[in-house]
């Protein structure tokens, strides 16, 4: 017997009613729907029902469940089923299970088309899951069902096109609309607009905003913020500040978005002293000019603009002002101030940054963590780098790729290659599996180290474990090639990619012709613009240079044009050989190609005229970098100071300094080093002292500059003020390792001051300095002529433990390493004193920030009145990834 329409409809309510009553519990409300839909199909079939327990399952994620409920629907078709279909496709969708929503719509649409709502409804779904490769389905459906397509369609569609990068067929439909009988709106515009300005093509956003304006469409604030945010992405803070200006016209008032756009802008281009100065003005003055407050994101921007230019200290004083305004509570705040302190080798101030977040309740996240860990392992500071990575563990933070990938690098920049191949099995151990560029760090060091056969195996490793060997892997390979001097071997296998992409690394022999998988990506590796820019720079530098012409023709022939970076390549190359004349059509045959020469590119001319001693033509070219708007560096002027130098003109070399301060450029070390050299080449000791004192004020406590000037004083004949200088580099706890102290004891000795020597090699053994054996001997030969020889068997005994120690020296770093790594007692203050000597290193690598704007301010003037031991190589232990998934 048929129920009646009125008793389905009052069966209806009690149906949604039993259905919600047990939504918190999915399986449930499932089988109590089916068992309903069994009794009585058209009450549990009806629009309403379907609409709640498709809600129900979609939360859930319960598809075949929804399947079936499709299912069911088709197998008991009615008047209501549209709807009840429709309910299904959008609770779907809502949900992000847009393939059911659309397996939907041939059924639908054969039964009764639906509204053109409903397709909206569905793009707009797809749009918010990201799934542009559904929209154009969906649009298609909609034609097929025989609707038009209304603004809001067109708007949404080509919305979708742009957010897949296909900005060409989005101005298509733009064009198309009028044709449809569409007129665009403000929505349509700004979707346009959108799509150019993360295109990178801020300009015809702007031609855009015009053409609105002119169709009648009121400009919005939303409208000229992401124009002006497309101006400073570019770096074109000039066209966002005229547009500012255009924007007040238009009777819109800038706001803290706008603002933020500019300070962005700013930094971005370097100029975040102007970022700072707006930055007050919306503070201090912003009621009197109408100026936004600033917020979080204001102070952000400004803060990471000042630690990427170095700025540390004015940055301190930001971070002070953000506390007093409450603007210093955020993670990001902290992250952004981390990441600066530790960009700046500032890294006990970010220690003390990660102990503050602690103490003030903000629990420091992975991305806090994995910056202090990278920053110390670049500093080659891995003792410590493990020591944070510990706390991490023991605050129930577990480690990420990142975090080994970072402890990996810091082992393979201090020529630890085997510690860092044992990261490899820590990580499958913990859980955490490399990828492909944990592998690149490894494998680019074993390269370097020139540990080819290695490399080999590595690659070959990762092959078998499926990691995909990319074009970064194989320009590593054909980097350690060239490097390696094996140019007609690199040059082979970058012809061969062209035709097998990463199989073509068979060539370095039999074990690699397994590289031919086509689910490796070989097919994608083909050799792109750094690929060539290795190539023809080992060719350049091996004097290759036809060879080196060939292949960049073959790379303008595969359509990769050449970059800056390429033509620099080939100006040093010819500057090397001496071939100025050529240099120099290389110059102007980048500019007639479109290619703007950089600081870069002049510098190298600078130093080939120098090296030819031409200084009237270098003063020449660096008029033509000032007309041209190419600004000077610190290397431009190291390269006039050398040539003036070399050419006997040190008082002129001297004046650079002063020249470039005045400048707003702050010298370099290698500017330094030049002068004190060249003063004490010419016995002019007291200006080489000004040099150094001068040095020490800009660049901070550095090691190189006590090393250099202790070595050219001794070098010059001035062996008590290089003692003198030693004992106080040794006192400020420098490495002595890294001075000449052999030449400076045998120096002392030529002159009968065994004495001295003496003492100063006792002192060095006394502090547990690893020293050449060599540098006992003429000690203890001085003492033997002097007839005490208790003192010389004393230094003979030390010398030879000091020969055992070099033996054991690598073995046992390795095996403390290894027994960090694989599970020992985590090493903090050893016996050797690695972390204490890390820490110790680091105090007096002050860069001198905090007193740079007050010497640019107050410039100088009156300039004018050992061996290294080696240690055993290891192979890296291939077999730890045997674990590796």
């Amino acid at each position: 017997m048929t129920a009646s329409p009125s008793s389905i409809r009052s069966t209806i309510p009690n149906i949604v009613f039993l259905i919600r009553r047990n939504a918190k519990n999915p399986s449930l409300a499932w089988r109590l729907f089916k068992h309903l839909s069994s009794s009585s199909p058209s009450s549990a079939l009806c629009p309403s029902s379907i609409s709640t327990i498709s809600r129900i399952l979609a939360r859930s994620n319960m598809l075949p469940e929804l399947k079936h409920l499709h299912h069911l629907l088709l197998l008991h078709p009615s008047p209501s089923s549209p709807s009840s279909l429709t309910a299904l496709a959008l609770s779907s969708a809502s949900f992000g299970l847009l393939d059911l929503s659309v397996s939907i719509l041939p059924s639908l649409r054969l039964l009764s088309p639906p509204p053109l709502s409903f397709y909206n409804s569905l793009i707009r779904s797809s749009l918010r899951f990201s799934r542009h490769d559904l929209v154009q389905i969906i649009y298609h459906d909609l034609l097929l069902s025989g609707g038009t397509p209304d603004v809001q369609s067109l708007n949404l569609l080509m919305l979708s096109l742009c957010d897949s990068s296909r900005l060409g067929d989005a101005l298509k439909v733009f064009d198309k609309m009028s044709l449809k009988g569409c007129r665009p709106n403000e929505f349509t515009f700004g979707v346009l607009i959108r799509g150019y300005c993360r295109a990178g093509q801020a300009e015809q956003a702007l031609e855009v905003l015009k053409q609105m304006g002119s169709q009648g469409c009121r400009l919005n604030m939303v409208i000229y913020n992401t124009v002006i945010a497309g101006f400073c992405r570019e770096g074109k803070v000039l066209e966002a500040e005229k547009l500012v200006v255009r924007m007040r016209e238009d009777g819109l008032y800038p706001n803290v978005v706008t603002f933020n756009a500019r300070i962005s802008g700013l930094c971005k281009a370097g100029m975040v002293l102007d970022a700072h100065r707006i930055l007050r003005d919306m503070k201090e003055e912003g009621g009197d000019l109408g100026l936004p407050r600033p917020n979080q994101i204001s102070y952000n921007l400004v803060l990471g603009g000042l630690c990427r230019l170095g700025l540390v200290e004015e940055g301190a004083i930001l971070v002070e002002e953000m506390r007093r305004d409450g603007f210093f509570v955020k993670l990001e705040s902290y992250n952004i101030w981390l990441s600066g302190l530790v960009r700046n080798g500032r890294l006990l101030e970010a220690m003390k940054v990660l102990e503050e977040m602690v103490t003030h309740g903000l629990e420091p996240n992975v991305y806090s963590y994995n910056i202090v860990i990278d920053g110390l392992s670049k500093q080659g500071m891995v003792f410590s780098a493990r020591s944070v990575m510990i706390l991490m563990k023991n605050r129930g933070i577990l480690l990420d790729v990142v975090s080994y990938s970072s402890l990996l690098h810091g082992y393979c920049l201090k020529g630890m290659v085997q510690a860092a191949s044992w990261i490899l099995h820590e990580m499958a151990s913990n859980g955490c599996f490399p990828n492909v560029f944990t592998c690149n760090i490894l494998l680019q060091s074993l390269w370097k180290e020139g540990r080819t056969w290695e490399a080999e195996m590595l690659l070959q490793k990762m092959n078998e474990k499926c990691y995909g060997l990319y074009i970064a892997s194989c320009n590593i390979v054909i980097d350690g090639l060239c490097r390696c001097g094996k140019l007609d071997k690199a040059m082979e296998i970058v012809s061969g990619m062209w035709l097998h992409g990463s199989a073509a690394l068979g060539e370095l022999g039999n074990a690699f012709l397994g590289l031919v998988d086509d689910k490796n990506g070989s097919s994608k590796c083909f050799p792109d613009l750094i690929t060539y820019s290795i190539l023809i720079n080992g060719l350049c530098k091996a004097g290759r240079l036809d060879e080196a012409k060939k292949k960049l023709l073959e790379m303008l022939g595969k359509n990769i044009t050449p970059d800056a970076i390429i033509y620099d390549t080939f100006i040093h190359g010819f500057c090397k050989l001496g071939k100025i004349s050529s240099a120099f059509k290389v110059l102007r045959d980048m500019e007639k190609k479109g290619c703007q020469p950089s600081t870069r590119t002049y510098n190298l001319l600078i130093w080939g005229l120098g090296r030819k001693n031409q200084i009237s033509e270098m003063h020449d070219l660096i008029d033509e970098m000032c007309d041209k708007g190419v600004s000077l560096d610190a290397m431009t002027y190291n390269n006039l100071i050398q040539a003036f130098c070399e050419g006997g003109m040190i008082s002129k070399a001297a004046s650079l300094l002063n020249e470039m301060m005045k400048g707003g450029i702050l010298p370099k070390l290698a500017s330094f080093n030049l002068l004190i050299k060249s003063f004490c080449k010419v016995g002019e000791f007291d200006a080489a002292q000004g040099a150094f004192r001068t040095g020490l004020a800009i660049c901070g406590e550095k090691e190189v500059l006590y090393s250099l000037f202790c070595h050219e004083l001794c070098r010059y004949g001035k062996v008590l003020e290089a003692k003198e200088l030693f004992q106080i580099s040794f006192e400020k706890g420098f490495v002595v390792e890294n001075f000449s102290y052999k030449y400076l004891i045998e120096e002392l000795c030529k002159e009968s001051r065994v004495d001295d020597a003496h003492s100063l090699l006792v002192a060095m053994i006394n502090r547990g300095s690893l020293l050449d054996p060599a540098a006992f001997m003429p000690v203890i030969d001085a003492l033997g002529r002097q007839g005490n020889k208790r003192e010389a068997d004393k230094l003979s005994a030390q010398m030879m433990d000091m020969a055992a120690r070099h033996d054991d020296e690598s073995y046992n770093t390795v095996s403390q390493h290894r027994s960090n790594i694989i599970g020992s007692k985590p090493h903090i203050h050893g016996t050797d004193g690695s972390m204490e000597d890390d820490w110790r290193t680091l105090l007096h690598k002050d860069d001198g920030s905090g007193i740079v704007m007050k010497v640019l301010k107050k410039v100088q003037k009156g300039w004018g009145q050992g061996s290294i031991p080696i240690s055993r190589k290891h192979n890296v232990v291939l077999d730890d990834w045997e674990s590796i998934g």
